[in-house]
């Protein structure tokens, strides 16, 4: 993991000390001696991340985040407070002033590593969707893609697994504010409860007499329900043991006894934070994908679409010897309701005649729009005698219902031609499966509309 981390410490040594140890992790470091300093390279280079710390001349780490945070420019810069000061009155103004983590002198190690990491993974995700959210809005798109925003301070679902009823009482009562914490004590009954519940976190208190806690941990990392799911772990002091094997396995964070309300608050955020930019982030590169092959006004799969997957039916067919055919359809004489009734009159007719290829044609079919007023059914396994009875089925299902027009109500009459064409061992490509099924149509068309030709 690549990023570069600026260390703000007023003291030489402690920032020589930070240096070393990021740079021994292929981080890429800037420094700065004060506030003033952290504040000008921020905003003038990219930074990933933020070690700062607390007790400064003139302008204090408080200070310097408070400033960071709210400046549209630096506000998404993870921040990690360093202080030697291990108050609670620290961390509470620290959240309160955006802080998104804190670390306490002398640093640790493990803590500093695995705590940076996390953090950038976090804003990896954050930055994937502003990326993401400038690129819908430059395309206009913007509104589409808003999956699951405005749940930033919505209260979290966390599930802890304790087994001791007295840590159980004191975690959720600290957890209280930013969640709706369920507590369960059997480690087994909490794999089902988190595969069946939208949790956004799981703390796993490593208490148990009789049972592994490591074991929990990658049961919920092995299944495709749970694989996405945060962990955190709360360890004895000095178990670094735990905490490395916790790590290599996908425990996403961990805190150690005796556990600072504060702290497991910051942690338990940061993880339900990241969870939610998941969630959105795939959500949006779903969406994205859906839009990008998917017609907007009939939502059938575009040309983009059917030109790449055609690709792929045809070869499947080739290597499989398996039949595969084609409809190419053309709506008979749409031209003339577009002049005589106008486009949006038009687009009435192209979704519903889009409607009822759909419900016509078979689940294991592609239904595209071609463009215009031309659709393609695409029929794996499909045999020419299939192909003709289906668009048989579907130039009657045209013919026979009248298209009624939004909001007037007016019933127009509409037929469509039909070109069916199949592979043969003289079609040899997808371009020639598509250029028989044309001239099909071509001949349904010149032949006097609203029939069905199949390719010689």
């Amino acid at each position: 993991m690549t990023a570069r981390i600026l260390v703000v410490d007023d003291i030489p040594a402690n920032v020589k000390l930070l240096e070393a140890r990021l740079v021994a992790e292929y981080f890429d470091v800037l420094t700065a001696a004060d506030g003033y300093q952290a504040l000008a390279i921020c905003e003038k280079n990219q930074v990933d991340l933020v070690l700062l710390d607390i007790m400064m001349p003139g302008m204090d780490g408080f200070e310097v985040c408070e400033r960071l945070k709210a400046n549209p420019k630096t506000a998404h810069i993870p921040v990690v407070m360093v202080t030697a000061l291990d108050q609670p009155t620290d961390r509470v103004h620290g959240l309160r002033v955006g802080a998104d983590d804190f670390l306490t002198k002398p640093v640790n190690d493990l803590q500093l590593i695995s705590r940076v990491k996390s953090l950038l993974r976090l804003k990896t995700l954050s930055d994937e969707l502003r990326i993401r959210a400038e690129t819908a809005q430059t395309m206009g798109i913007d509104e589409l893609l808003r999956t699951s925003e405005g749940r930033g301070e919505d209260a979290g679902q966390i599930l802890l697994v304790d087994g001791r009823a007295n840590s159980q009482e004191r975690i959720v009562k600290a957890l209280k504010p930013i969640a709706d914490v369920s507590a369960i004590s059997d480690p087994q009954a909490a794999i089902f409860e988190a595969s069946e519940h939208p949790f956004e976190l799981v703390i796993v208190n490593a208490n148990f007499e009789d049972y592994d806690p490591l074991r929990l941990c990658s049961q919920l990392r092995s299944l495709e329900r749970t694989r996405f799911l945060p962990i955190l772990i709360i360890t004895e002091q000095g178990d670094d043991a735990m905490v490395v094997r916790a790590l290599e396995l996908g425990v996403n964070d961990y805190i150690v006894r005796p556990v600072d309300p504060n702290e497991l608050v910051a942690r338990s955020l940061t993880q339900m934070r990241r969870k939610r930019y998941n969630d959105r982030l795939r959500a949006s590169v779903k969406e994205t994908i859906e839009l990008a092959v998917t017609d907007p006004l009939t939502g059938l799969s575009n040309r983009r679409y059917l030109d790449n997957h055609l690709s792929t039916l045809f070869n499947r067919s080739m290597a499989r010897g398996r039949p595969l055919s084609v409809l190419l359809t053309d709506i008979d004489r749409f031209k003339l309701v577009n002049d005589t009734y106008g486009h949006d009159a038009g687009d009435d007719v192209l979704r519903e005649f889009a409607s009822r290829i759909r419900s016509t044609v078979r689940g294991a079919d592609l239904a595209c729009r071609y463009g215009g007023e031309e659709f393609v059914v695409v029929m794996p396994d499909t045999s020419p005698e299939v192909a003709a009875a289906v668009a048989e089925r579907l130039r009657a299902a045209v013919e026979t219902a009248p298209f009624v027009l939004k909001p007037s109500g007016q019933e127009l009459h509409m037929t469509a031609s039909f070109g069916i064409s199949s592979r043969i061992a003289s079609v040899i490509t997808p371009g020639q499966l598509m250029k028989q099924a044309d001239l099909a149509l071509y001949e349904a068309k010149n032949g006097g509309r609203n029939r069905v030709v199949a390719a010689a």
